[in-house]
């Protein structure tokens, strides 16, 4: 069996396995195919952004475990599920895929709710009368 690449992308509340292996461009999200899975073309963009940059989109099969989060934060998390994947495959590739800002994990995540409080910084309603 050829080799496989597996690497995990994380973003929000979204964790997504990448299971890499050489192919036809096949791209399966949660057993389908990821352009049924997103519906909206931004989110289909994300995903084939890593693999766009290295000009390989042909040329791997990737399936993928995606859980947690929403459609936006899943997206993001395999678009960095894939850089890291193909960066397992070819060092080389690194650079370019750094200089598009794909190997950067984004830490942004919702703030917790404080007491006394509506929302974490959102206050109750304040009654002067």
């Amino acid at each position: 069996m050829e080799k496989q690449k597996n690497a995990v992308g994380r973003r929000k509340e979204a964790v997504a396995r990448v299971y890499m292996s050489k192919g036809t461009g096949n791209i399966t999200v949660n057993g389908k195919d990821y352009k049924e899975y997103f519906p909206l073309m931004y989110l289909q963009n994300q995903v084939e952004l890593p693999l766009k940059t290295v000009e390989s989109v042909e040329s791997f099969d990737i399936v993928i475990n995606v859980q947690g989060g929403g459609p936006k934060g899943q997206a993001e998390a395999i678009k960095l599920g894939i850089a890291r994947a193909l960066c397992e495959t070819n060092a080389e590739l690194r650079p370019t895929l750094k200089k598009e800002g794909l190997m950067t994990r984004d830490s942004r995540s919702v703030e917790r709710k404080k007491f006394g409080k509506r929302k974490a910084r959102r206050s109750f309603q304040f009654s002067k009368r």
